[in-house]
């Protein structure tokens, strides 16, 4: 299972051979099939939401649960080098077995065992799962629900940024399961999971729809999770969620748990985004992303919608614009508010960076943005951009491990902070790319304003309330010029640039 920094746990159970213990696997790419495209059957039209009784979902139940196989991975785990005696011991043998160093030293191996499920989605045998189901595995093997043969699997590809994999088994004529629209589904929607949970058999359990979108998990690096209260538990991952009338609306992947089962708080993939990845799996075997070149604020808070006058908090702030990117290019500043993308309202800026990561590089995107001028009414704009390809450092990278919102600040105005010019020591210090500029926070009193904000020491002060710091007499002096409650401040953290304001008026 995969876990939540809080109790949560993804649903792939495993069983140690000797050793009982839970795992997660590390995935290797096994190849892609370079056969013809599948065939998937789409229906993409919204459930009937007539409220009629409905006394059974057997004839669901019996149209999709073929569709829904287990899967069975192994890999093998060496073990430090152990001394040769004992290693005699045929009882360490039996369950370990021999094997030998480049030293001709005794090393110790075990057969690790993890079961989860998966989702046959075309006939020609090409399946559906969750990443963490199948990482790291040596072998993978895929039971039909109808019993009889086991397959030996393929690994197609696999993004571990959305948690989504593609295997693929030499059979034909295979029960393909229907893929609905997830977008079309609202709260309340009755569900049905669909999985092998403890590995006691193909398990069916019915919940709703308890709330769409969930992003701030802190499970994959790109999140939408549909989240549920129909029953699902270890062995479940990679199953399916489906609709009252059986077709696939997401891919089981997590629960939020205090005791490693079933608690009425579990997330499923939404179809619509696991699709998206695999059709680009299948036919390149890789995932590449577009790639706009902002940092983004978490939210819009109060203080910034204050600071830049904007009508309400929805949108995607940006807090700095990498040079030479898309962005760049195409004009988009500090501040702007991106409220759309090709008409398609933007939420939040979870939504835009799922929505730009499904977009294929090189693609001319029309972005739809509020601008706010010192001293003016916010203005709408359009500015068209050709998204890039998303750099191989980035692509890796956990959101929750990047920059918080909070930042760095100078005095006076940023009275608590003090702050000192970037030069070899500190970027040494606090680790500072080499083309930065600024002023960089030496030291925050811990009752001011700023580290009230979140200002911590080796942040770099790039703007105060817009206006540009090369180095500390800058910040020194902006902040004294700046008599305001609140501040606005452009600062570096951990790798990206962040919109910041200090409040001062709860100490004025």
């Amino acid at each position: 299972m995969k876990s939540l920094s809080k109790p949560v746990i993804v649903l792939s159970s495993a069983l140690v051979t000797g050793l009982a213990v839970f795992i997660c696997l590390q995935f290797t790419s096994l190849g892609r099939e370079n056969s013809a495209q599948p065939q998937f059957k789409i229906q993409d039209t919204p459930i009937s939401r007539d409220t009629r009784g409905l006394t059974s979902f057997a004839p669901i139940i019996k149209k999709t649960a073929p569709s829904v196989v287990n899967i069975y991975t192994t890999r093998t785990v060496h073990m430090r080098p152990m001394p040769n005696g004992m290693m005699s011991d045929p009882f360490l043998r039996r369950f370990f077995g021999p094997d030998t160093d480049q030293r001709g030293h005794h090393s110790m191996m075990r057969k690790e065992q993890s079961l989860g499920s998966g989702v046959i989605v075309s006939p020609e045998g090409y399946i559906l799962t969750a990443n963490h189901v199948i990482e790291g595995a040596d072998e993978i093997k895929v039971a039909l629900a109808s019993g009889g043969k086991e397959f030996t699997a393929k690994v197609i590809g696999s993004d571990p940024p959305t948690d989504v994999s593609v295997l693929k088994i030499s059979a034909k004529d295979l029960p393909a399961i229907t893929i609905a629209d997830s977008d079309k589904l609202e709260v309340g929607d009755i569900v049905l999971a669909i999985g092998n949970p403890f590995n006691v058999g193909q398990t069916v359990t019915m919940g709703i729809i308890s709330a769409l979108g969930r992003s701030s998990l802190e499970l994959n690096q790109y999140e939408n999770f549909i989240q549920t209260d129909a029953a699902i538990n270890p062995g479940n991952s990679g199953g399916a969620l489906v609709d009252a009338e059986g077709r696939l609306v997401g891919i089981n992947s997590a629960i939020f748990t205090t005791s490693h089962g079933y608690q009425g708080v579990g997330f499923a993939i939404p179809v619509n985004l696991a699709r998206n990845v695999m059709e680009r799996l299948i036919k390149y075997g890789t995932v590449t992303r577009g790639y706009l070149g902002v940092s983004l604020q978490p939210e819009i808070t109060p203080d910034l919608q204050e600071e830049f006058g904007l009508p309400d908090t929805s949108g995607a702030m940006v807090g700095g614009v990498q040079p030479n990117t898309p962005a760049a290019k195409a004009g988009l500043q500090t501040g702007d508010v991106i409220l759309a993308v090709d008409g398609k309202p933007i939420k939040d800026s979870q939504q835009l960076r799922l929505l730009i990561s499904q977009t294929p590089p090189n693609t001319r995107v029309t972005l739809t943005i509020l601008r706010s001028e010192p001293g003016k009414k916010p203005v709408d704009k359009t500015i068209p951009v050709t998204l890039g390809t998303l750099p191989d450092e980035l692509a890796g990278r956990n959101p929750r491990n990047a920059p918080r919102e909070e930042a760095p600040q100078p005095q006076d105005s940023l009275d608590g902070v003090e702050v000192a010019d970037i030069d070899a020591s500190a970027r040494q210090q606090f680790n500072l790319p080499p083309n930065l500029k600024g002023a960089v926070v030496s030291n925050v009193e811990e009752d001011s304003s700023a580290a009230e904000a979140g200002v911590r020491p080796g942040d770099v002060i790039q703007e105060i309330d817009r206006h540009k710091v090369n180095n500390a007499d800058d910040a020194v002096r902006l902040s004294k010029k700046s008599n305001k409650n609140r501040v606005l401040l452009q600062v570096w953290s951990s790798g990206a640039s962040r919109l910041i304001v200090v409040n001062n008026s709860a100490q004025k």
